[in-house]
């Protein structure tokens, strides 16, 4: 089926941000359990605690993301071809509206965690889809994690590509993995 719609991830798709997760992790002490679904599963004033850990880092890779090389020319194709895009992101609205105003970027659609659901879950993708009105054969989604290719499974997804230079990461994923936004931006041509 032809390509309608694209479902993006923020943090390391669109822009490049400087995360050192193996360091928040251990500072947050989530050991081994996704971060948000650790922080929400707190008692306070801890939980206050490390959420404000988080969201230090957060703002700070915010004030140092830059948008990733060839993504605005992707974007303005997307839209040329008519094809409707969505942000997905489990980062903060305060930071998604940061860096969509500082690129200039626009989404026919935009969810942050804030919404009240996040990946690795479909849940997210699943709302977004509801809101641009496709069906999951009509979509892809694009992302740069293992809980990007989580959330696009679980949505129902199959068109999965992966924007990473560690093409080792994805080697046992039924996904496509992509060096650069050009590359991607060639495969998508040929699916709108």
């Amino acid at each position: 089926m032809k390509l309608r719609g694209a479902i993006f991830d923020l943090d390391g798709t669109v822009v490049e941000v400087p995360y050192d997760w193996p360091r928040i992790k251990s500072e947050i002490g989530s050991q081994g359990v996704p971060i948000l679904t650790y922080l929400n599963g707190l008692r306070e004033p801890e939980r206050s605690r490390k959420w404000a850990i988080l969201q230090s880092y957060e703002d700070e890779a915010t004030r140092r993301a830059v948008l990733k090389r060839g993504m605005r020319k992707f974007l303005d194709y997307l839209k040329g071809e008519s094809v409707r895009t969505a942000l997905v992101t489990n980062n903060s609205q305060k930071n998604v509206d940061a860096l969509l105003d500082r690129f200039r970027l626009a989404f026919d659609c935009v969810l942050s965690r804030d919404s009240g659901v996040w990946k690795p879950s479909g849940e997210p993708l699943r709302t977004a889809m509801t809101i641009l009105e496709l069906g999951a054969d009509e979509c892809c989604a694009i992302g740069d994690s293992h809980f990007d290719i989580h959330a696009a499974q679980e949505a129902g997804i199959a068109r999965i590509f992966i924007l990473s230079k560690d093409r080792g990461k994805f080697t046992s994923w039924p996904v496509e993995i992509f060096g650069t936004v050009t590359a991607l931006k060639k495969r998508i041509a040929e699916l709108v």
